[in-house]
């Protein structure tokens, strides 16, 4: 059975039993409207990480020793430049106990001055003394504040937890992935409120300023600036629906679309929910396109449709005949959408995963609402006979401009159209070689420069020592292995390699703890800063390192190299990994393995990886899916390749536009690409549609062009600029991954449109040389 039988089938189907159609969509939609209203956001840490990649497989294996990268900074800052006064350490006290008892904190790990393991020791004429840097008997007045600033001097802990000039002091915490409160996964953008109000809110005053950083923290961030999401889909809807409106000149024409588009919407959610999913932050924006998407096929829609009636059609016959005529192009294309979605889920990532998910479950309910529903709903609506008349009337200028473009489908002008295309396509594959994969500036990514959690992170970078971009490299070996001299002295060696790598602000280890203790043993000689041959030396020396530092595990089978970098960019963390795999190799045998990688910057060098690794996987697979498909609608090579090659320099010229912005390759910047090609297949297969059966016929290449123009051209141009003008206001995003998000689709949909309209007849001038 043909295609066209089969769509005439369904078609006979359909029309005949319109009011069941519509009750069953009805009911369909409340639904899901229903369970819409149930979906949650949801933003675990488990998700933004690639579980599977080897680095992430040493983190989950090591976290309950060492604890994880989903950690919280809370630096309390005194504004007169000095801690040591009665007022901010009892704030620092209440704050520490605050976020103690906080669900959903791993208590254990809960760091500061009034922690019971921060802990000093000195050497005294009779040995060694020591203690709690704040003892049982501490009173705030000036002897106590004295012995306590003594004690952290003795400490070690300037620069790690009291800030270098002491004006700031860390509380520091792991975070559960179970919140033992509910036994649900811990939901991070509540935990991150429950930091605003209950440390920030209570304890930040005119003499103390509070600054949180942290995964949970930038997430609750982000979602806060999500929520502004709500406000541009508002100014899309409006926007889209006025442009709508000046497209068709009728309010019912203008309605229609629209609401088949926000039924597309509701039933996304609504699946999901039903699915079981939430919706991420990152993932916020896909209803927007799929509302958008909705938008451009409805218009097609009602393009066609308008056009019959004017004719001399009926509502219903123009009505079936629009639904005849592009149900498949439309299908296809939508498919196209879909499948190249789909394509992401060979990431394994979790959030990338679910904006699959989302966004082919959205622009796959489409078909039936767009496609379907709404020539259904259009076979009822009463025309006007000034509708018709407006419709009919010739519009000379429109056919001039259509003519004067169908002079691209000539080869004298086709000939310089392909030359440009070729020197662009020349150009931005050389600027897209340069592009880097990672974030390129300091500070969380999704967020601008100047939001608080920024300025918070920057702050605490400035005054600490150490940096919030760490990296552990676990030294696994055999047990006991802190007793060896030959093991202990290659993660010494190890150490002192990656502290002279740029991008290394310092380091730490057992091996280097251990030789500061060994010089305390010999009266703090500078000289005995080394590590005893002697077992038993070597023995005392390490024996004084507690689990709790996290430099060594119960057995001292494993022992962290911890590497405090200068910044998280995409050069920095890649200069590391590369030298910590070089100089691991060398030092590391059988027995003594260096493995990549924990902390937040270990995290980020294991994203980095998957997403490089998945970005030209990812491209083959959009791609190939939509040239089987634009294969088996149009089954023509030549049209397959009229189609594909304008898309492919979209995206290449897309990529060159991202390392001129300075936009890194990311999680947040990696669908986007996917996206563009999903969507800006769309113009091509419609225009193209159009023009083969003419082509087949024997029609002139121009005459087929002009012809298709008259049909789709105002549609096509009316979509691309539509759906540009939508994304093209996330430049006012409170979030930085929406404003790039915003820039790169706002480009590929014009570029795209402009591809199809220009590049596709210029191709389809050579290719078929007898029109």
């Amino acid at each position: 059975m043909t295609v066209n039988r089969i769509v005439n089938k369904f078609e006979y189907a359909l029309f005949r039993h319109r009011a069941l159609v519509i009750l069953a969509f009805l009911a369909a939609t409340v639904f899901l409207l229903v369970k819409a209203t149930s979906i949650k956001l949801d933003a675990a840490f488990t998700k933004n990480i690639p579980l599977k990649h080897e680095y992430m497989q040493t983190y989950l294996r090591h976290a309950q020793d060492f604890g994880g990268a989903n950690n919280i900074l809370i630096s309390l800052c005194d504004e007169s430049g000095d801690i040591f006064n009665a007022n901010f350490f009892d704030t620092l006290r209440q704050a520490h106990d605050e976020l103690l008892y906080t669900s959903g904190v791993d208590r254990v790990q809960v760091k500061s001055l009034f922690s019971p393991s921060t802990r000093f020791v000195e050497v005294v004429e009779d040995g060694f003394a020591g203690g709690p840097v704040i003892p049982a008997d501490f009173v705030a007045d000036n002897t106590g504040l004295a012995k306590v600033k003594e004690n952290t001097e003795k400490a070690g802990i300037v620069g790690r937890m009291v800030a270098d000039d002491y004006s700031c002091a860390m509380i520091s915490a792991q975070l559960l992935e179970v919140d033992p409160d509910t036994g649900d996964k811990l939901d991070t953008i509540a935990f991150a409120a429950t930091l605003e109000q209950n440390i920030r809110a209570k304890y930040q005053s005119d003499s103390v300023s509070v600054h949180i950083i942290g995964f949970a923290k930038m997430v609750g961030d982000v979602a806060d600036g999500a929520k502004g999401v709500l406000l541009f889909f508002a100014i899309a809807i409006a926007v889209t629906t006025i442009m709508v409106f000046f497209f068709c000149r009728s309010v019912m024409l203008t309605i229609l679309p629209i609401a088949c588009s926000l039924i597309a919407v509701v039933w996304q959610m609504g699946l999901l929910s039903v699915m079981g999913f939430g919706i991420d932050p990152m993932s916020i924006l896909v209803p927007f396109l799929v509302f958008a998407i909705g938008v451009s096929h409805g218009v097609q829609m009602i393009n066609s449709t308008g056009k019959r009636v004017a004719a001399g059609m009926d509502a219903k016959t123009a009505a079936q005949a629009s639904f005849r005529k592009l149900l498949v192009p439309g299908g296809v294309a939508l498919l196209s959408d879909t499948v190249g979605f789909l394509t992401l889920l060979i990431i394994e990532i979790g959030v990338i995963r679910e904006l699959a998910i989302t966004a082919s479950l959205g622009v796959a309910v489409i078909i039936l609402t767009n496609l379907i529903l709404l020539p259904v709903l259009m076979s009822f609506v009463r025309f006007s006979q000034r509708y018709k008349d407006k419709v009919a009337a010739p519009s000379p200028t429109a056919d001039k401009i259509w003519f004067a473009l169908s002079a691209f489908a000539t080869r004298k002008y086709a000939a310089v159209i392909l030359l440009i295309t070729a020197a662009l396509f020349a150009l931005g594959y050389m600027q897209s070689q340069q592009l880097k994969i990672g974030d390129l500036h300091a500070g969380a990514p999704a967020l601008h420069e100047d939001s608080r959690y920024n300025q918070d992170t920057f702050l605490i970078t400035e005054r600490y020592a150490i940096s919030v971009d760490y990296l552990n490299v676990m030294v696994e070996t055999i047990p006991s292995a802190c007793t060896e001299h030959d093991i202990m002295a290659r993660i010494d060696n190890f150490q002192w390699l990656m502290e002279n790598v740029e991008g290394v602000q310092s380091a730490v280890s057992l091996a280097s703890v251990s030789k500061s203790i060994n010089a305390a043993f010999n009266e703090g000689n500078v000289k005995w800063r080394v590590l005893p041959r002697n077992t038993q030396s070597l023995v005392q020396a390490s024996s004084r390192v507690e689990t709790s530092t996290g430099l060594l595990n119960a057995d001292c089978s494993v022992m962290p190299v911890i590497l405090f970098l200068q910044d998280h960019k995409a050069e920095t963390i890649e200069r590391v990994v590369a030298a910590a795999k070089k100089y691991g190799a060398e030092l590391g045998d059988e027995q003594t393995r260096f493995m990549l990688a924990s902390g937040p910057a270990g995290v980020m060098a294991a994203t980095n990886e998957a997403v490089s690794a998945a970005q030209q996987p990812m491209m083959w697979y959009v791609y190939g899916a939509v040239i089987i498909l634009c294969l088996l609608s149009f089954r023509s090579l030549r049209a397959t390749i009229s189609v594909i090659v304008p898309l492919y320099v979209v995206s290449v010229l897309a990529t060159a536009l991202m390392t001129k912005l300075q936009i890194g390759l990311t999680v947040s910047t990696l669908p986007v690409i996917a996206l563009g090609v999903g969507i800006g297949v769309d113009y091509g297969i419609y225009i193209l549609s159009n023009m083969t059966q003419m082509l087949r016929d024997g029609a002139p290449l121009r005459q087929a062009y002009f012809e298709a123009l008259k049909e789709r051209g105002s549609a096509v141009l009316f979509t691309g600029i539509t759906l540009a003008i939508g994304v093209s206001t996330w430049v006012f995003s409170a979030l930085k991954f929406q404003v790039d998000m915003g820039i790169l689709l706002t480009f590929m949909f014009i570029v795209n449109m402009l591809g199809a309209i220009l590049v596709l007849p210029a191709l389809a001038a050579f290719l078929w040389r007898k029109n």
